[in-house]
C-alpha cells in the first residue's frame, strides 16, 4: 500500500470543507443527461477545487491526473471508484460524506452505479493541467490518450 503525505491527506480536508456548504458555492449544480457536468469552485496558488455531478450510469474513463495529487468527497448520492490491483479493477463504494485522498500516480475510474444523482467535490494539487486515459488489457495498463486543460475541459 502506498502511504500518503500529510499534504495529500490535507486535500481531503479541503474537499470536505467545500462539500460542507453547497449553499456557499458561487452557482447551483446542474445535471446533464449527455455527460457529467463539472465546474471549478475555487482554488489558491497551491490547489484547485471542482464540483462534479453524476447521473446514474455516468462515469469517467480509467485515468490519472497528470502528476497531481488529489482527493474527492461525495456530497450526495453514491459513487464507485475502481482502482487497479493485481491486474484487475477493484471497486470501492463511496457514500455521502465519504471520500479519499490519492497521490500523483493514482489511476482510477469513478462511476455512478446507483439509481439517483450524485454530487462530488474534487481537489487537485497542483492545478489540473493534464489527464492521462488508460485501457486495462490482459492485466496491464496501456495509455490511450493525454487530455489537456483548455482543450478537453
Amino acid at each position: 500500500m502506498i502511504s500518503l503525505t500529510r499534504a495529500e491527506r490535507g486535500l481531503l480536508a479541503v474537499a470536505r470543507q467545500y462539500a460542507a456548504d453547497p449553499e456557499a458555492w458561487p452557482f447551483p449544480v446542474r445535471y446533464d443527461p449527455a455527460q457529467r457536468w463539472y465546474a471549478r469552485l475555487g482554488g489558491t496558488p497551491d490547489h484547485e477545487v471542482w464540483v462534479l455531478t453524476w447521473l446514474p450510469g455516468q462515469h469517467t474513463d480509467l485515468h490519472d491526473h497528470g502528476g497531481c495529487a488529489g482527493a474527492f468527497t461525495v456530497v450526495s448520492g453514491e459513487l464507485t471508484e475502481e482502482t487497479v490491483a493485481a491486474g484487475t479493477l477493484r471497486p470501492r463504494t463511496l457514500v455521502t460524506g465519504t471520500g479519499r485522498s490519492f497521490g500523483p500516480r493514482h489511476v482510477h475510474r469513478v462511476s455512478n452505479r446507483g439509481d439517483r444523482p450524485a454530487v462530488s467535490v474534487h481537489v487537485y494539487r497542483p492545478a489540473l493541467r493534464r489527464m492521462n486515459r488508460y485501457d486495462l488489457h490482459d492485466g496491464r495498463l496501456r495509455m490511450v490518450e493525454v487530455a489537456e486543460a483548455g482543450v478537453a475541459w
